[in-house]
């Protein structure tokens, strides 16, 4: 039986790597991971101590751009007193982007609102900027942007014709994770403002962070398909079906029939209001 070359084992791997959809490294430089275990030279370092020290590179890198200008309750209610002051969609857009209570924004390139057509009777929302969206400012631009765009033409909706798309974080997170509780509650009235000066028909709630942010929901398998309402801050209640996450169906095919029965549901929805 044939052997792989060296060359010809790193482009296997490095093919594997993009099909699962690994786009960067999870430490900003060059890790050296011999010299993190005190193993002879030439042996392989343990998994455990490289995973420690990406997660220690990681979380210096956050803290590093974190600002401490403003507490978490402070940012909350700066960003309350910003999103209560607009009164239309470019003042809310212009908020979001002067805004500076959210450390995430120290980290990432851009910040990412919104895309497509304010005032559109269905307003997408998901649950924040990856590497594609923050080089490019807009929501939903990657692979996963690029299925929730055949997602929405298979019921006749496009981001140029009847539809917002949002996120419940507007800057990315580092090495892309889950944003945290705090984060997305430093975001939230510019959400909810968002909701309530668009006025949508229907908003689709697109994965588990999203509907833990707006619904205080867990378990997107078991809330998906189910019509409930969200609530804004200002006591505004308008429909809302969550969904699995476009990402979620890259990794998981078999799930495409359900989100299917879901975008069926909303379209019908749509059409009879």
């Amino acid at each position: 039986m044939a052997t792989l070359s060296e060359q010809d084992a790193a482009r296997a791997v490095l093919r594997w790597y993009a099909e699962m959809g690994v786009d960067e490294a999870v430490a900003p430089s060059p890790a050296d991971y011999y010299s993190w275990t005190r193993a002879e030279p030439g042996a392989a370092p343990r998994i455990e101590a490289v995973r420690a020290q990406a997660a220690a590179d990681a979380a210096a890198e956050y803290a590093a751009h974190e600002p401490s200008a403003l507490s978490t309750d402070e940012a909350i209610k700066a960003a309350e007193a910003a999103a209560a002051a607009c009164d239309t969609f470019e003042a809310l857009d212009a908020a979001v982007k002067a805004f500076e209570g959210c450390p995430l924004k120290a980290g990432a390139k851009n910040t990412v609102f919104t895309d497509g057509v304010p005032g559109a009777d269905l307003l997408v929302i998901g649950e924040a900027p990856g590497r594609d969206e923050d080089r490019l400012g807009k929501p939903f631009v990657g692979r996963a942007g690029q299925l929730l765009d055949r997602m929405l033409a298979a019921i006749g909706r496009s981001r140029d014709d009847n539809v917002l798309i949002s996120n419940v974080i507007f800057w990315r997170p580092p090495a892309n994770r889950t944003p945290t509780a705090l984060e997305t509650a430093v975001c939230r009235p510019f959400v909810d403002r968002l909701i309530e000066i668009t006025e949508p028909k229907a908003v689709l709630i697109a994965g588990g962070a999203p509907l833990q942010a707006l619904l205080g929901i867990t378990g997107i398998m078991r809330a998906r398909g189910v019509w409930r309402e969200v609530e804004t801050m200002g006591g505004k209640r308008y429909p809302a079906l969550p969904t699995y996450h476009p990402a979620f169906l890259l990794r998981q095919p078999a799930g495409k029939r359900l989100a299917w029965a879901d975008l069926q549901s909303l379209d019908a929805r749509l059409k009879d209001h």
